[in-house]
């Protein structure tokens, strides 16, 4: 068993425009280099740099949880901005185990796939795994990750049970929510309220749309909505929220300030939050509040 590590740079693209790209590149290339050195010393080796980003892999899933901490907590205690100036540079992270194909020393392989597309849903200076990473830590380190239960990643067709690394401390309360609503009874009533629109739908509804088209069941009018942003049905037992969108779709859980943010990809609603289509929650965003109950 390999485990597999994809760490991205949030926002790279606005920091090359504000920079130029000789100036952007140079940091980039300096920030990359000190990574490298973060993971190798956690018995990690750097499979290839990926611009702005890395693909590592570790042969334990304890080492490589440990290597992304570490580097999450370095962001944190000393921020870093590209050229002085600035947000702090966050990362956003995914850590997957299992069989692995090396060629030239290159991996190939459903676990690097899906190493990436926990990168791609984290959000930023977030961490997202697997149920596999998880069986594998000792109890300490699971300690630390909490369920976000099954999410479908872009290009599998079963869904893969996600968990989020709480590598900050204080934020057990919140977290903790999620894996209680995902462990009580089926769900049966989901309700949703977007400004003066309230829409429910339950187990023998049909699927609904949210969307800046006029044809959309909940109707957005703002131009970070996609015209077919995203969809909601029940399906397998849960309620399902796909996103369609151009530019994707956050998911706050309760209290949570840290959102699942969606990607052309897919979660299961629990409990109650907040839905914010296009961007992130913020003053003046398009807001769907949901809750589900029986």
């Amino acid at each position: 068993m390999t485990t597999v590590v994809f760490a991205d740079l949030v926002g790279s693209t606005s920091m090359f425009e504000r920079l130029g790209d000789e100036t952007a590149s140079r940091f980039v290339t300096q920030l990359v280099g000190a990574l490298s050195q973060v993971f190798e010393q956690h018995s990690g080796r750097v499979v290839k740099l990926l611009g702005d980003g890395l693909f590592v892999v570790f042969p334990h899933e304890g080492d490589a949880l440990a290597a992304c901490i570490s580097i999450q907590k370095r962001f944190l205690d000393k921020p870093i901005r590209a050229g002085g100036t600035g947000a702090p540079v966050q990362m956003q992270m995914g850590i997957e185990s299992g069989e692995v194909v090396e060629i030239d020393g290159d991996c190939f392989g459903d676990t690097v796939n899906s190493a990436a597309r926990l990168a791609d849903l984290a959000g930023a200076a977030q961490i997202l795994t697997t149920q596999n990473v998880w069986s594998a830590l000792g109890p300490l380190q699971q300690a630390s990750l909490r369920s976000l239960g099954p999410m479908h990643l872009r290009g599998r067709a079963e869904a893969s049970h996600v968990y989020r690394v709480e590598w900050q401390a204080g934020r057990d309360e919140d977290a903790t929510m999620m894996g209680r609503s995902m462990a009580s009874s089926a769900p049966q009533l989901l309700s949703l309220i977007a400004g003066e629109q309230r829409v429910q739908i339950d187990a023998r509804s049909l699927a609904i749309s949210i969307g800046r088209g006029a044809g959309a069941t909940l109707a957005l009018n703002d131009p970070r909505v996609s015209r077919m942003h995203a969809t909601l049905e029940w399906r397998g037992g849960q309620f399902v929220l796909s996103d369609a969108s151009s530019y994707g779709t956050w998911v706050y859980f309760g209290n949570q300030s840290e959102a699942v943010v969606l990607r052309r990809t897919e979660c299961y609603l629990v409990g109650s939050g907040q839905i914010s289509a296009g961007c992130e929650r913020q003053e003046g965003s398009p807001l769907i509040s949901f809750s589900i109950g029986s």
